[in-house]
């Protein structure tokens, strides 16, 4: 016989227990759908993943760099290395070799250098003022006859022969004395002089050292290398320069008592192969 349903009877019992209807729901089991709405990855567990990951990129992409910067991990260089082969190279001040250079190139720059300088000028043009001075006033006293010097003068010293005397005339010797390397010839002032012999001028100068106003003349006389020194002239009466050629017997200058002289006098020194010699000896052994 077949068991009757009976609705009334399943509401009851619903209705009339509860506790088991709860206790159904909470031990029900989870569905597919649900685990996988719940479930989160771990944080260590995604760290070793990305971990992997990098190991596999750089075990890949190191080699291929190698490869392309030479083939070998010892040829392998930094991007500092790299950098370098393309910098440009720098001097430092240091390294750089300081050129020579001449000081007499530049001007005076220093208050002291300044004042020296302004000094030396000074003086300069002082002792030129002196010079013309002198100069002009030798001129005045030839052109007022007050003196010996003048035209009156012979251009040429009498006698003949190779050597000649450089006076034509003088008074007396000048009183010898330790370290005079000449001969002192006393005589009125513009006396003429002449040279000894023919030579070539190598000095002639206003303000010689102690002899004032002299002339220098460099010979061959026989042979012998012969030097001539003719010191104490009158200003502006020089009649040779550096470089002149002259004969025996020309006129060089006139006698005076210029530079350390006592009284108007010819100072005559004769040097024989770079040898002082007495002149007037000299001149009595050779001059005609």
């Amino acid at each position: 016989m077949a068991e009757e349903f009976h609705p009334s009877n399943e509401i009851s019992e619903s209705s009339t227990s509860p506790r088991k209807s709860r206790l159904s729901r909470r031990v029900a089991p989870k569905t597919p759908a649900t685990r996988s709405n719940t479930t989160r990855p771990h944080p260590v567990r995604s760290f070793v993943t990305l971990a992997a990951v990098a190991g596999m990129v750089a075990t890949v992409a190191i080699p291929a760099f190698v490869a392309a910067d030479g083939g070998t991990a010892a040829e392998a260089r930094t991007i500092q290395q790299l950098s370098a082969d393309d910098a440009q190279s720098l001097v430092v001040a240091s390294q750089a070799t300081p050129e020579a250079l001449e000081r007499g190139g530049y001007s005076a720059t220093t208050p002291e250098e300044i004042e020296a300088k302004k000094e030396k000028e000074a003086a300069e043009a002082a002792a030129k003022a002196a010079l013309a001075a002198r100069l002009a006033s030798a001129r005045s006293a030839g052109s007022s006859g007050s003196t010996s010097f003048s035209s009156a003068v012979p251009l040429v010293a009498p006698g003949s022969g190779i050597v000649r005397r450089p006076l034509g005339g003088f008074n007396n010797f000048g009183r010898p004395y330790a370290g005079h390397k000449g001969t002192d010839y006393m005589v009125g002032s513009g006396a003429g002089i002449y040279s000894v012999a023919d030579g070539t001028v190598v000095a002639s100068s206003e303000s010689g050292p102690g002899w004032g106003v002299y002339v220098k003349i460099a010979h061959n006389i026989g042979g012998k290398s012969v030097t001539s020194l003719y010191a104490h002239m009158t200003y502006g009466t020089r009649r040779v320069s550096v470089g002149d050629t002259v004969s025996a017997g020309q006129l060089i200058g006139q006698v005076g008592a210029t530079g350390r002289a006592n009284g108007s006098h010819l100072h005559l020194e004769i040097r024989v192969n770079d040898g002082y010699v007495n002149a007037e000896s000299w001149l009595q052994a050779n001059a005609g």
